[in-house]
């Protein structure tokens, strides 16, 4: 039997990857720790780490094997477990950081780059060990190098837990103060949410919900390389809608290259296949960035007037055109907007253009919300806080995921630069507004859903 080759195919998937920058950004073996718990710090620490070795082990080494055989890169493998405040409800006295030292030595042993879901669902308010949880983070994030937190701290169904917001705020600080000779890398692994994603593959956010299976492998998938590509070689004189077009069609092959590498790997780790997830995440290389589609669209920077419009259409365009070729997309998919890992966000922030208000605005039609954000060290908690609230706000209006993931960058001011190196990328500190939160911040409770929650 033989098959047909279409040789315009082969040729256009070869150059999107070697020239346009197309990866797999992540794999992200998403594993339940429920069957761990234990009322005993150590006995829960070796059950968690004899899983993840188990389930993990090849994880590493078959992704390396898959790269080699599709010629496509695989830039990270990660593990996202259930939320540790969850499985460390029962525990008595727990050591919380014994356990994050658990995780990260997991991590090493199999060989991944990061591992979430040390995190906590707070959204309607927290229990007595979701505080002792959280309050742990800090030193959890500047004691291990490979482990990532997040807390969901609102929901459409929920509302806002504003003592929550105003704890993490705090959070936020203290890690970045803990880790300020590597310019706050901590906070730069921890991530706050609205309507949290229990699927999401991507880092500092991943988790395993407890709705999910035993284990799965999900995917993230990306190439806003390859959409700028696609752009520019269209007509200048085409219309927004055939722009839109032609991103659903660059979508629909990305998704498709994903999905065929996921169910591959899947079945050599004899796991189940998750979900691929979308989202066009960029990294500091030229001609990697989502700001550059927006420019190849007709905007010079990102930040411009029309920046949302275009963003708002590149989500839904991306979205359209993945879920033609996959039946198991989840997670975040769309566009994350992340300053210091975009080299055109990068120089738009460097030149003023884009400003945080801005960013703000595009996180209403955005894949999440206020990413890789560097901050003045100085920074009220205050402030801070209520940067946060208003992205929550967004997200639990709006029905959709919105995320803060801030950097108070210690001893710098507005202007000055942070390096984070890797894909973490660089970014000037951003200014912040001098007005005073404080006393909104202060009257703590709870911001009550939205009369749309009621729609049972």
């Amino acid at each position: 039997m033989t098959m047909d080759f279409d040789v315009h195919n082969i040729m256009e998937t070869i150059e999107m990857i070697k020239v346009h920058h197309l990866d797999i950004r992540t794999v992200t073996l998403s594993l339940s720790l429920r069957d761990c718990c234990s009322s005993d710090t150590k006995k829960l620490s070796a059950k968690i780490y004899d899983k993840i070795t188990k389930y993990a082990s090849n994880l590493a080494k078959c992704a390396c094997e898959l790269e080699d055989e599709y010629s496509i890169p695989i830039i990270n493998k990660r593990i996202a477990v259930t939320p540790i405040s969850i499985i460390t409800e029962s525990v008595d006295n727990p050591d919380f950081i014994h356990i994050a030292k658990t995780l990260d030595k997991a991590a090493k042993e199999v060989g991944v780059d990061f591992l979430g879901g040390y995190s906590a669902l707070v959204e309607k308010g927290c229990t007595e060990g979701d505080k002792r949880f959280m309050a742990s983070i800090p030193e959890a994030l500047a004691s291990t190098e490979r482990v990532c937190s997040s807390v969901n701290l609102a929901g459409s169904k929920a509302g806002i837990n504003m003592v929550g917001v105003y704890k993490t705020a705090e959070i936020i600080k203290k890690a970045a103060e803990l880790t300020k000779d590597k310019d706050g890398i901590g906070a730069a692994k921890f991530v706050c949410f609205c309507n949290s994603v229990t699927d999401n593959p991507f880092m500092a956010g991943a988790y395993c919900g407890v709705n999910e299976p035993e284990c799965a492998l999900n995917i993230g998938v990306s190439g806003p390389g390859v959409v700028r590509w696609a752009i520019e070689n269209m007509d200048k004189k085409a219309d927004l809608g055939e722009v839109a077009n032609t991103i659903k069609k660059t979508a629909f092959k990305i998704t498709t290259t994903g999905e065929l590498i996921g169910r591959e790997l899947a079945k050599r780790l004899d796991i189940p296949f998750g979900v691929i997830d979308l989202s066009l995440a960029p990294t500091p290389a030229e001609g990697d960035s989502v700001a550059g589609i927006f420019q190849a669209m007709g905007l010079s920077d990102a930040g411009a007037h029309g920046t949302t419009a275009a963003l708002a259409m590149l989500n839904d365009a991306v979205k359209k055109g993945g879920i033609m070729a996959s039946s198991y997309v989840g997670g975040l998919s769309g566009a994350f907007i992340p300053v210091s890992e975009d080299a055109g966000m990068i120089e738009a922030a460097r030149k003023g253009v884009l400003t945080i208000d801005k960013l703000e605005a595009m996180t209403s039609v955005c894949s999440v919300g206020l990413d890789m954000i560097a901050i003045p060290g100085d920074t009220p908690s205050a402030t801070i806080a209520g940067m946060i609230a208003d992205e929550m706000a967004i997200g639990m209006i709006n029905k959709k995921t919105t995320a803060v993931r801030v950097i108070p960058v210690w001893g710098k001011k507005a202007g000055e630069w942070v390096k984070f190196g890797g894909l973490l990328g660089e970014a000037p500190i951003m200014k912040m507004h001098d007005c005073d939160s404080s006393v909104f911040i202060n009257r703590l409770g709870r911001i009550p859903a939205p009369i749309h929650s009621l729609n049972n």
